[in-house]
């Protein structure tokens, strides 16, 4: 059984070789595009004014990577400013690139799901009301914690660091899409975002009808999950984000 991992291209060439050395067969196929914001200035700015946040809150390791791009030279993260964090690969990031650890907020290394929600259990506790929140992103996304955030009286800004797009697959990409829709059963489907099944099923239709009540898929996250199902794959199993429990899951369904 050959794994397919969905994550955007550096997350997935990362993830393939951690697979592989747990003696899993696996192969990036990124569903998801990721390319610089055409809006450099929004981040500059959103740098220049860093010192004014309370709370910098970074939904995934690429809102990380392409803020921190765009950093001025010598900028180093302010003294007393939070930087949040959904899970430990966005952690990770954060700490690589210089933010005190002691000045990172992330749910519990143990918590049933990395996302906003779990952030928000470790943020409820604080007093939020005039306190000013940046949210770096993508191109949009879930509003959730921005709400519940204005809810308690912060006022929340958003900054897109990033741009999704659609994949650009290159000729073994290709083949491997297509071998994976026409023999399901030989595959499983890694999914951590519900965008990527959006293109998955995007890109499957133009090639021929998917047997998808045959495939199967994990995914990391119930509403992923939910989003499978609505696509119609047979069988999701359903993991904890972190990589010990994708393997453990992994290694209990292959045949």
């Amino acid at each position: 059984m050959r794994v397919i991992v969905t994550r955007p291209a550096a997350q997935a060439a990362e993830w393939v070789l951690h697979l592989q050395a747990a003696g899993i067969d696996a192969f990036a196929l990124p569903l998801i595009g990721v390319a610089p914001t055409a809006d450099r200035a929004a981040v500059e700015n959103a740098w220049a004014n860093l010192a004014a946040q309370r709370l910098v809150v970074f939904v995934s390791p690429n809102a990380v990577e392409h803020f921190f791009a765009l950093r001025p030279a010598g900028a180093v993260w302010p003294t007393g400013v939070l930087a949040g964090s959904p899970g430990p690969g966005t952690t990770q990031a954060l700490l690589e690139l210089g933010v005190p650890a002691a000045q990172t907020v992330a749910p519990a290394p143990d918590s049933l799901q990395f996302d906003s929600e779990a952030l928000w259990q470790q943020l409820a506790a604080q007093e939020w009301q005039g306190a000013s929140v940046l949210i770096v992103r993508g191109d949009g996304g879930r509003d959730w914690l921005a709400e519940t955030l204005r809810g308690r009286g912060a006022q929340v800004d958003h900054v897109a660091a990033y741009r999704r797009e659609a994949p650009v697959f290159n000729t073994g990409q290709q083949t491997l899409l297509h071998k994976a829709v026409r023999q399901p059963a030989s595959h499983l489907w890694y999914f951590s975002s519900s965008e990527a099944i959006d293109h998955l099923a995007r890109l499957t239709s133009a090639i021929e009808p998917a047997a998808w009540a045959e495939a199967r898929a994990l995914a990391t996250h119930p509403r992923i999950a939910t989003r499978a199902r609505a696509l119609g794959i047979g069988a999701v199993f359903e993991s904890r984000p972190p990589l010990a429990a994708v393997v453990a899951c992994i290694q209990s369904i292959r045949p």
